[in-house]
């Protein structure tokens, strides 16, 4: 009644069995979130109020990171808050990225 298997390929099996250790390993981190890199360095914001005057340049020249090119800055100033460049108005509060 039992069928007995036979290894012919002792290399092919130690690969599969470790290809199939790999991505077990791989798919219980990911579903248990021990991969998330975000743990590591989490964003960082500094809430602003535009006055009149202000424009994002000035903001991220002021409370951006120092080390990061402005434009950039400006960039990720409008994909955070959702806005262009040209949509601020005074009294609107944003979100400006420390790091």
């Amino acid at each position: 009644m039992f069928k007995k298997y036979r290894i012919k390929s002792h290399f092919r099996f130690c690969i599969f069995l470790t290809l199939v250790l790999i991505l077990t390993i791989i798919t219980t981190g990911t579903v248990l979130g021990f991969n998330e890199s975000a743990g590591i360095t989490k964003e960082q914001y500094t809430e602003v109020k535009i006055i009149v005057g202000d424009t994002l340049w000035d903001l991220a020249k002021s409370y951006g990171p120092k080390d990061k090119d402005i434009r950039r800055t400006v960039h990720r100033i409008c994909k955070i808050n959702d806005i262009s460049a040209h949509d601020i108005q005074p009294g609107q509060s944003i979100l400006i990225p420390i790091n």
